[in-house]
């Protein structure tokens, strides 16, 4: 289950010059694939930012580079104002730290895998928003989940019904179809990316 996300804009400071790319999607829909992928396109570059994000989960467990945190230390984070965006689903809690903002301020591009039930929050915490809907026809995501062999199939249903919700109407988002080869998706996120630095 799903929590009310947060999400924390910079007090006092003029508008960031940056911009945020938030790629969301079902788990198994390749996310951090695409984004392993542009990562390597954009090595070097200072300018690009891709965010690890703080997990409460072991270092360890299978899954994205995380920066591991305990719920104890994820909530005195939260209070503290570290995050610029957080939330909890499915019992663990998510973090983008708010040094982001610096990045943005600087006129950067910054790539975060996010959460479509965060989205509000992201949009509150970052005004410069492009999201990637990163999708897969549902017989290749049910294999790819079945292939972890970390849910059941009644767990596999219940997450194919909700990659089929929809994203706010109002945001401005790019969809990716990761159905095939990941080369060729992979190049549709570098695109995106190249373009949008060309306009900040």
């Amino acid at each position: 289950m799903t929590q009310a996300a947060t999400g924390v804009a910079p007090e006092g400071d003029p508008p960031a010059r940056g911009a945020v790319i938030a790629v969301v999607g079902p788990s198994g829909v390749g996310k951090d694939s695409l984004m392993d992928f542009a990562r390597k396109r954009f090595s070097g570059l200072t300018d690009i930012h891709f965010v690890r994000r703080m997990i409460t989960r072991p270092k360890d467990s299978i899954g994205e580079d995380h920066e591991p945190v305990t719920a104890e230390t994820f909530e005195t984070l939260a209070r503290s104002g570290a995050f610029a965006v957080h939330w909890k689903a499915h019992g663990l809690g998510y973090g983008i730290p708010a040094s982001v903002h610096d990045d943005l301020a600087a006129g950067h591009i910054v790539i975060v895998n996010g959460s479509r039930s965060a989205l509000d929050a992201f949009r509150t915490a970052f005004p410069r928003l492009l999201v990637i809907n990163v999708t897969a026809h549902p017989e290749v995501l049910a294999k790819r989940l079945s292939a972890r062999g970390r849910e059941t199939a009644a767990d596999i249903e219940a997450r194919l019904a909700r990659a089929t919700d929809p994203l706010p109407e109002d945001m401005h988002v790019v969809t990716i179809d990761n159905s095939g080869d990941l080369a060729v998706a992979g190049r549709r996120l570098v695109d995106i990316v190249e373009g949008l630095r060309s306009e900040v």
